[in-house]
C-alpha cells in the first residue's frame, strides 16, 4: 500500500471497550449514554463506534469541572 499523503497524521481511535476501561464504566453504559445524547462523542464506523482520545479526555475534564 502506498501512502499518498505522508503529511497527514491520523490519531488512532479507541474502541468502545477501550473507552469503557479508561472511564471504568460498563460498555452498556456507553451505549446508554449515546442513546441519551450524553457521554463522549463517538463516530460510527460500520457497525462499530470509535472515539478520539482527545474527545474522551475533554468530555471527562468537563464532567470534573461541573462536579
Amino acid at each position: 500500500m502506498v501512502d499518498l499523503n505522508p503529511s497527514i497524521q491520523v490519531e488512532p481511535t479507541w474502541t468502545t471497550q477501550e473507552v469503557s476501561a479508561y472511564l471504568r464504566v460498563p460498555v452498556a453504559t456507553l451505549y446508554q449514554w449515546r442513546w441519551k445524547k450524553y457521554g463522549p462523542p463517538a463516530a460510527r464506523v460500520g457497525r462499530n463506534l470509535r472515539y478520539l482520545r482527545a474527545d474522551v479526555e475533554a468530555w471527562l475534564a468537563a464532567q470534573m469541572e461541573a462536579a
